[in-house]
């Protein structure tokens, strides 16, 4: 898979990162991480987006994922992975899903935030504004799977332009953040600051954790979609 170019830069202060974050989510009426709440990322460290092609492989399959969730055949479902050449990059689950409607229907619908979230990271979204469901224009930017738009063919007509990978670690860390406070507002039965749930925040979360790729003495490599830990 061509593509692969990878920018490292140094990532930005994540105090300051964080203390504006936290300030935005009080702006928005939501309830604030407490004092000791991790970081996600340590001064010093160096940051870097995971491989474009690899970006956009991932944001491919997880569209076809959400097809197969409404209506795609079984069948159209594997033709258009074999023809893309991404049997590969579907995880086990997801394969179980696609192949066979086995597994949590709904958890794969709830995909549409994490396919946004990648999309935007991609920069082929134009906001990530989490009062706001996804952009209005996202299915023109995805494949065309009724038409038979293959992986290459997508990829070539949306020529993808990712975003800083220091922007993005400083969403991560605000989407961090918005995910502890939605499920609190929602626990506390506080009014929500737009039109999404903390499952939408959280997906979204979860495909900023995934893009992100931080080096520094305390990060693990990175890992696998379905190893991305959102329990803190």
């Amino acid at each position: 898979m061509t593509g692969n170019n990878v920018v490292t830069v140094s990532a930005p202060d994540p105090q300051a990162v964080r203390a504006a974050n936290v300030t935005e989510l009080q702006r928005l009426g939501l309830p604030v991480p407490p004092e000791q709440f991790p970081l996600v990322w340590e001064p010093g460290d160096a940051v870097e987006l995971r491989p474009t092609a690899e970006i956009e492989a991932r944001t491919a399959v997880l569209h076809l994922v959400l097809a197969r969730c409404f209506g795609m055949p079984p069948e159209a479902g594997m033709s258009w992975l074999l023809g893309s050449h991404l049997v590969e990059q579907v995880t086990p689950p997801e394969w179980q899903f696609v192949m066979g409607s086995r597994g949590d229907h709904r958890s794969f619908v709830l995909h549409h935030d994490a396919v946004f979230a990648l999309a935007w990271v991609l920069g082929l979204s134009r906001h990530l504004d989490p009062t706001e469901p996804s952009d209005e224009r996202l299915m023109e930017q995805l494949p065309n799977l009724a038409a038979g738009e293959n992986f290459g063919q997508w990829r070539s007509r949306t020529l993808a332009a990712p975003r800083d990978a220091a922007e993005v670690a400083a969403v991560l860390d605000f989407y961090y953040c918005l995910d502890w406070g939605y499920l609190e507002a929602e626990q506390e039965g506080l009014r929500l600051p737009g039109m999404i749930d903390s499952n939408a925040i959280g997906q979204r979360r979860w495909a900023l954790e995934w893009a992100v790729v931080f080096r520094g003495p305390f990060h693990d490599p990175p890992a696998g979609w379905e190893e991305i830990d959102l329990s803190t």
